[in-house]
C-alpha cells in the first residue's frame, strides 16, 4: 500500500513538472488567459497533493507504522488530483463549463485527506 502511494505520489510530481513547462512553453501561445488560470490552478494543487500523497506512504512506512487512516488520506489526495486538477485541465482544454461541477468534489477529496492525516497524526 504504501509504495503504491509513493509511486502514484511520485508520478503525479512528475507529471506536474511536465503538465507546467508544457503550459508555460506550449499552451500559453495558444490559451487565453482564462484557461491559463484553470490549468495553472490544476498544477499547483496537483503537486502539493502529490507531496501530500508521498508523505502519506511515507508515515506509512516510517515510525507510525501501518495506518488505515494515513492510507485513506494518501488516497484522498490522489483522488483529490484526478477530480479537482482534472476537471480544471479539461475545462481549459475544452471550454465546456460543466467540467467546473466536478471541481469542488476533488476539493473534498483533499479536505478528505488533510482531515484523516490530521486524526492520524493525533493517534
Amino acid at each position: 500500500m504504501a509504495h503504491t502511494l509513493m509511486g502514484l505520489g511520485a508520478l503525479f510530481g512528475f507529471l506536474t513538472v511536465a503538465l507546467g513547462a508544457f503550459g508555460a512553453h506550449i499552451l500559453r501561445a495558444r490559451w487565453s488567459a482564462e484557461q491559463m488560470a484553470w490549468f495553472q490552478t490544476g498544477v499547483q494543487y496537483q503537486g502539493l497533493h502529490s507531496l501530500a500523497a508521498l508523505v502519506a506512504g511515507g508515515l506509512i512506512t516510517g515510525p507510525a507504522g501501518s495506518s488505515a487512516l494515513l492510507a485513506a488520506a494518501g488516497w484522498a489526495f490522489l483522488a483529490g488530483i484526478l477530480l479537482f486538477s482534472g476537471s480544471l485541465y479539461l475545462l481549459a482544454a475544452t471550454g465546456v463549463r460543466r467540467w467546473g461541477a466536478v471541481t469542488p468534489f476533488g476539493g473534498l477529496a483533499f479536505l478528505t485527506g488533510w482531515a484523516l492525516l490530521l486524526v492520524a497524526a493525533w493517534r
